[in-house]
C-alpha cells in the first residue's frame, strides 16, 4: 500500500518520527478488520483526553478572570463535534482516511475522530509540547467555529480597549461561477488573513483568527 505520509505530514505541520502512528491514525476500524493492522481507536481515546487538556490550560493561562463554570461551557464548544469536523476539514486531510465500503457507511463521528486520533499520534510521537502546538496553531482555535459571530466579537474587543474598528481588505480570485474571496483585516497593530468561498465567509476567518491572536496577546 502506497500511503502518502510527506504530504499529510506538510498539512499537519509536523514529521512524524514512528511512521506507523501516523498510519494508524489514518485507519478506521473498517479498514482494519479487512485489511489487519491497528485502527485509529485508542489514539482517539488518547488524543480526546490530551486535547482537552491543552484547551484547559490554554482557558486558564489565557483569562485570569474566567470562572470555571464559563471557561466548561467554551470548551464544549471548542470540542464538539462540529468544531473538529470544521478543524480537519482546515487540515484538508479527510480525504486520507483508510476504510472500506463508502463514507454513507460510516458510523459514528469519523472526521471528529480523526484530529482526536491525530492529535494522540503526535502526542505519542513527539510528546505533550508538539500535541499543543498542532492544536494551538493549525487545530480547533484556528476556526471560526470558536465565535458565533467573530467580527462583531471582534469590534466588540476593540472597542472595550478604545481601539479603532478594524479594517477589511479583500480580493476575489477566479471565476464568476467559482470565486474565492481572500481577505485581510488589520487592527490593534496586527492583522491576519481568511479566506473563503463568500466575502463574509474570508472575513469571518479572518477576523477569528485576528481576535485569537489579540486575546492571547493583548
Amino acid at each position: 500500500m502506497s500511503f502518502p505520509f510527506a504530504e499529510i505530514e506538510k498539512k499537519l505541520g509536523y514529521v512524524f518520527k514512528d511512521k506507523d502512528l501516523l498510519l494508524e491514525a489514518f485507519t478506521h476500524k473498517t479498514y482494519a478488520n479487512r485489511h489487519g493492522g491497528e485502527d485509529n481507536d485508542r489514539l482517539e481515546y488518547l488524543g480526546d483526553a490530551v486535547l482537552g487538556c491543552v484547551i484547559a490550560e490554554w482557558q486558564f493561562e489565557g483569562n485570569a478572570r474566567a470562572t470555571a463554570g464559563a471557561m466548561t461551557r467554551e470548551r464544549q464548544k471548542l470540542v464538539c463535534q462540529n468544531a473538529l469536523d470544521s478543524a480537519t476539514d482546515g487540515l484538508g486531510v479527510w480525504q486520507y482516511l483508510l476504510y472500506e465500503g463508502t463514507r454513507d457507511n460510516l458510523k459514528g463521528k469519523p472526521k471528529s475522530s480523526l484530529f482526536e486520533a491525530i492529535t494522540g499520534a503526535i502526542f505519542t510521537d513527539g510528546g505533550y509540547a508538539q500535541a499543543k502546538l498542532f492544536v494551538l496553531s493549525r487545530g480547533i482555535l484556528d476556526a471560526p467555529t470558536r465565535w458565533e459571530n467573530p467580527k462583531g466579537d471582534l469590534q466588540e474587543f476593540l472597542q472595550a480597549r478604545g481601539q479603532d474598528v478594524p479594517k477589511y481588505k479583500c480580493e476575489k480570485v477566479g471565476p464568476d461561477n467559482a470565486p474565492m474571496f481572500y481577505c485581510t483585516v488589520s487592527a490593534f497593530g496586527e492583522n491576519a488573513k481568511g479566506e473563503g468561498k463568500s466575502k463574509r465567509e474570508a472575513q469571518q476567518l479572518a477576523a477569528a483568527r485576528l481576535l485569537f491572536e489579540l486575546q492571547r496577546s493583548k
